[in-house]
C-alpha cells in the first residue's frame, strides 16, 4: 500500500464519519511521526505534509550538510559526499531535503500504521458522537429503525450513528419494524467503556414538553411556561401551564382552536389523554383542577403529612379516580399531595355503614385501599362488581371475596 492509497482510504473513512480536516491532518501527522521515531529514533528533522485535497502525503527529511568526517549528529547532519549523491550541486552549510517514501518503512509498519489510523479515527468518531449528543439532551430527534430487539430498538440517525430506544422508554402501544421513522427525546448520553450510548425516550415528560413547544408558539416565545408534567405514558398526562401575559389563556393556547394543536400530540403519543390545566400556587384550587373532569365538593388538607381528603358526590368519584386509577394518581403527582377520596352525600341510605365500623373484621390496610378508590362505606363497595374491585384495588381475589362476604352479611343480602 503506497501513501496515496493509505491516505485515500483514510480520507474516505474521514468523510463518512464526518471528521473535520484539521483533525484528520493532525491524526495522520501523529501516526507517521510515530513511525519515524520507531525507525530513526526521532522525528525532529522530518516534515510530514498532508494534502487532503489531492489525497496524498509527503515526508521530507531535513539535514545540514557538513564536511566529510565532521558529522556529530547523524539525525541532523549529513556528509557532503553523501549529500552530493542525492543532489550533485549541494555545498557545505546548505540544508538537504530528502523525500522518504512510505514503502521504505516496510510492509509490516505500513499495515500497523493503517490499523492505528482506523483505531484513532474510531476513537475520534466516538468522541464526536458523545460531544454532539451530550449537548442535545432534552431535544427531539427523528431516527430510522434499524433493528428491533426484545428489550430495545436500535435506530440510526442521518449520519449513521447508532441510537437506543429501550423497551421501558417506549409507549405500550408502540410497535415498530425496520425502516420506520421514530420521534423521541434524547434522554441521556452515557459512556460504556469508551463507547458513547445515546438513550432515547418517548415516555419521559420532556418528550411531551418538547412536542408542546413545537406546536405552541407561545411556549417557544416564553409567553407560556410549562410548570410541571406528569404522565402515565400512552394512558394519560397532566400538564400545568402558566402565562406571563394576562391577555393569553395558557390552556386555550395549548389546546388550540377545536383542539388543533393538541390533536397532533395525542396521535404521536398513541391517543394518550392530555389534560392541560392552569397552574396556581393555591393547593386547593390546583387539586380541583388536577382532578378534572370530576367536580369537587370540598377539600381538607393536612399540610404536615402532605395529604388531601377530597369529598365528591357519588357520581363524581369514578371520574376523579379515572380509568385504571390514572387520574387520581397523576393528580397526586402534580399537586404533591396524597389524595384520599370520600363520598360527600346527604342522601345516603340510613342503613349504610362506614367501612371503619368493620375494622374488627377487615384489616386497616385493606380499608385504606378501598377508601383510596372512593369507597368509604359498605354499600359503596357493594355497588361495584367483583372484577371491578379486583382491578381497581389490585387486591387478591380471595381478599376481595372475603370483604364482599363480610359486607353482605351486615345487610343480610
Amino acid at each position: 500500500m503506497n501513501s496515496e492509497e493509505l491516505v485515500e482510504s483514510f480520507s474516505e473513512f474521514k468523510d463518512f464519519k464526518n471528521i473535520d480536516r484539521p483533525t484528520m491532518m493532525r491524526v495522520l501527522e501523529d501516526v507517521f511521526k510515530t513511525l519515524l521515531r520507531k525507525k530513526y529514533g526521532s522525528d525532529q528533522n522530518f516534515d510530514v505534509i498532508v494534502n487532503t485535497e489531492k489525497g496524498d502525503l509527503e515526508i521530507w527529511r531535513r539535514r545540514m550538510i557538513v564536511e566529510d568526517g565532521k558529522v556529530e549528529d547523524r539525525l541532523a547532519e549529513v556528509e557532503l559526499s553523501s549529500a552530493q549523491k542525492i543532489e550533485p550541486d549541494m555545498e557545505v552549510g546548505e540544508e538537504l531535503f530528502e523525500p522518504i517514501t512510505i514503502e521504505s518503512f516496510g510492509r509490516r509498519a505500513i499495515l500497523a500504521a493503517r490499523q492505528t489510523l482506523i483505531s484513532r479515527v474510531l476513537d475520534l468518531e466516538k468522541d464526536e458522537v458523545y460531544k454532539k449528543y451530550k449537548d442535545r439532551v432534552g431535544e427531539i430527534i427523528s431516527a430510522e429503525v434499524y433493528q428491533v430487539w426484545k428489550k430495545e430498538v436500535l435506530l440510526l440517525d442521518e449520519e449513521g450513528n447508532e441510537l437506543i430506544l429501550p423497551k421501558n422508554e417506549q409507549i405500550k402501544a408502540d410497535r415498530y419494524k425496520k425502516g420506520d421513522s421514530i420521534r423521541a427525546v434524547i434522554k441521556n448520553v452515557e459512556l460504556r467503556g469508551n463507547t458513547p450510548v445515546v438513550i432515547l425516550s418517548r415516555t419521559d415528560g420532556s418528550f411531551l414538553a418538547k412536542l408542546l413547544e413545537q406546536e405552541v408558539p407561545e411556549i417557544m416565545d416564553g409567553l407560556i411556561v410549562i410548570r410541571k408534567i406528569v404522565r402515565e405514558p400512552g394512558e394519560r398526562a397532566k400538564v400545568a401551564v402558566e402565562s406571563y401575559d394576562d391577555r393569553i389563556d395558557p390552556v386555550g393556547a395549548c389546546v388550540g382552536m377545536k383542539g388543533s394543536r393538541i390533536h397532533g400530540i395525542v396521535r404521536e403519543l398513541r391517543n394518550e389523554n392530555i389534560d392541560i390545566i392552569n397552574f396556581t400556587n393555591n393547593i386547593n384550587l390546583l387539586l380541583q383542577r388536577s382532578l378534572t373532569p370530576a367536580k369537587i365538593e370540598g377539600i381538607a388538607l393536612n399540610e404536615d403529612k402532605k395529604r388531601a381528603s377530597v369529598y365528591l358526590k357519588p357520581d363524581q368519584v369514578s371520574l376523579a379516580i379515572g380509568k385504571g386509577g390514572f387520574n387520581i394518581k397523576l393528580a397526586s403527582k402534580l399537586s404533591g399531595y396524597e389524595i384520599d377520596v370520600f363520598r360527600d352525600t346527604d342522601t345516603a341510605a340510613e342503613d349504610d355503614v362506614d367501612l371503619d365500623e368493620f375494622a374488627d373484621e377487615i384489616d386497616d390496610w385493606i380499608i385504606d385501599i378501598l377508601k383510596g378508590i372512593g369507597c368509604d362505606t359498605a354499600k359503596s363497595v357493594l355497588e361495584l362488581d367483583r372484577d371491578e374491585l379486583i382491578r381497581r384495588t389490585d387486591l387478591e381475589e380471595e381478599t376481595v371475596d372475603d370483604v364482599i362476604a363480610i359486607l353482605k352479611a351486615e345487610f343480610e343480602l
